[in-house]
């Protein structure tokens, strides 16, 4: 009860009723206190209306404030012209008041006026109870409330950490939803996975034995010495408890929690460790899954042979929210003692029936180079004319290129395919974006177009597919800007080594499509030095 409600209760009370402090100062009075003398106010002394008896008015305060429950007594004073006025009263202590002092409650009546002794004593009694009950009712409403806000603030942590973990598809978005997200749902300071990687992720061999790429973040419990850094303070200082992490009868490892509150509910922990370890569990298929598909891609790729004269480097890396194989490639052809030839293509698509028409692409291309290969836009032209009879539905876009050794000449042709990138010694580069022309499949009976350009024996030649450059709500154009300005930065590298930086020129980004590349060089062959433009 505030200072207020006590005022509105006691208003229509017809004899006075005073509020006083435990050293006599009133600190509210009704109007029939006033009424019955203008000095019982707040701010007044019950000490200046009683000089005479001060020890045992003190007495008498001591005693209604040891009370909860109201103790009759009485109270002589005297009023401005000297006369003695007696008062019977009840005095108690005001259990409601929370005020810096004790304070307690006294109802006065005049006696010999009309001693209504008995009234007022019933009446005082209702009073109290209904300040007891109002403050109990003031108490409980306080608790539930408090009740209810750190229910609604612990459903909001579970429902932030169902989202992430929703969200969260390979295993280290899982850790770092798990390290970031769960304490606050767990009422701890910290939380740390301990797994074991062979069971999220089998191995496709027995030889593997690699932690799944890009799934930092945890303790390998099948290889202790890889934990991922010291604890945090807060941590460290905590007491740990472990929680099992189970899914479909398989025992991944233990989440960690520090610093938990003991007033969480252990059903509670429960549920948030059992949401974790189904996230855990479908992150570990995800990824398996993945390199899975990752590893039949490889296997359906060619492998390119050695030529003299040729230093090449090739990369592959699957898309990172696909786990079905996809329809890129690259190859190397000795078309004869002068020429090279080189393709690189995708595709439209993802899955098996995509990598099967990759896969007799890169087989049609073999039979079709031998004869034609020396005519980029001749070759281009069988390969349309091949996928428009066995394949009619499919698309795919694809670039050849044509090196001559005694000129150095390299002739391209591109259907629909991002341009390769030919980078100089000096890091600056230009896209071969002079023979463009519709993709493959679509449409029939295209007149496909070439250009050539010369290239030193410093010179690489990069081949990409559309998943190097393409991200999400991003145009294309920045893409290609971003590899032009990517390529300054890698002067006087191994041809292997800047093929391997130009896949990972993006570490942190999220690629939705499949990253093929075939990085060339054209290095003089000994005892065959180019011709001169005198010497044909």
């Amino acid at each position: 009860m505030t200072l207020g409600l006590f005022r509105a209760i006691t208003r229509p009370l017809p004899h006075p009723v005073l509020l006083c402090g435990a050293d006599g100062r009133f600190l509210a009075a009704n109007p029939a206190a006033v009424r019955c003398d203008d000095r019982l106010r707040p701010g007044a002394s019950v000490f200046d209306l009683r000089p005479d008896d001060t020890p045992q008015l003190r007495q008498q305060l001591a005693v209604w404030l040891r009370s909860g429950s109201p103790v009759p007594g009485a109270l002589v004073i005297k009023d401005a012209d000297g006369r003695r006025r007696r008062f019977r009263c009840h005095g108690a202590r005001a259990t409601w008041w929370d005020g810096p002092q004790p304070a307690l409650q006294l109802h006065l009546v005049e006696a010999g006026a009309s001693d209504q002794f008995v009234v007022l004593s019933q009446q005082v009694e209702a009073l109290n109870r209904e300040v007891a009950f109002r403050r109990a009712t003031e108490v409980d409403r306080a608790r539930l409330l408090a009740a209810e806000q750190a229910a609604r603030a612990r459903l909001q942590h579970l429902y932030d950490l169902t989202a992430a973990l929703a969200g969260a598809i390979t295993l280290a978005e899982v850790s770092r939803a798990v390290s970031e997200v769960a304490p606050a749902a767990l009422g701890a300071t910290a939380a740390e996975l301990y797994l074991h990687s062979a069971r999220l992720v089998p191995p496709l061999q027995p030889e593997d034995s690699s932690l799944p790429a890009g799934a930092g973040g945890w303790t390998d419990l099948d290889r202790p010495s890889s934990s991922d850094g010291p604890l945090s303070r807060e941590a460290a200082d905590a007491v740990p408890v472990a929680l099992s992490l189970e899914a479909d009868g398989v025992h991944l490892g233990m989440l960690i929690v520090y610093g938990s509150n003991s007033a969480t509910a252990p059903e509670h922990v429960t549920a948030v460790a059992q949401q974790i370890a189904q996230a855990l569990r479908r992150a570990g298929l995800h990824e398996h899954e993945h390199r899975v598909a990752e590893r039949l891609q490889l296997s359906l790729l060619p492998q390119l042979p050695h030529l003299p004269g040729l230093e090449s480097a090739t990369c592959y890396a699957p898309g990172s929210d696909l786990l079905s194989v996809g329809g890129d490639w690259y190859d190397v052809y000795d078309v004869d003692a002068d020429h090279i030839g080189l393709s690189i293509g995708d595709v439209a698509g993802h899955g098996l029936h995509e990598a099967t028409v990759m896969a007799q692409i890169t087989a049609a291309l073999r039979n079709i180079v031998p004869r034609c290969g020396t005519d980029p836009a001749a070759v281009l032209d069988e390969l349309n004319t091949f996928l428009g009879r066995y394949h009619p539905n499919r698309m795919a876009t694809a670039c050849y290129l044509v090196f001559e050794r005694p000129t150095r000449t390299l002739t391209y042709a591109s259907a629909g395919h991002p341009p390769p990138l030919l980078i100089h010694a000096d890091g600056t580069s230009a896209y071969l974006d002079g023979a463009t022309s519709p993709p493959l499949g679509p449409v029939r009976n295209v007149c496909y177009r070439k250009a050539e350009t010369t290239v030193t024996e410093t010179d690489t030649v990069l081949l990409y597919t559309d998943g190097l450059i393409e991200r999400r709500r991003e145009d294309l154009a920045i893409g290609m800007r971003r590899l032009t300005e990517f390529a300054r930065t890698i002067g006087g590298l191994g041809i292997a080594e800047l093929c391997d930086r130009f896949l990972h020129h993006q570490p942190e980004a999220a690629f939705p499509d499949d990253r093929a590349l075939l990085a060339v060089r054209f290095p003089l062959r000994p005892g065959r030095p180019p011709l001169s433009d005198s010497g044909a």
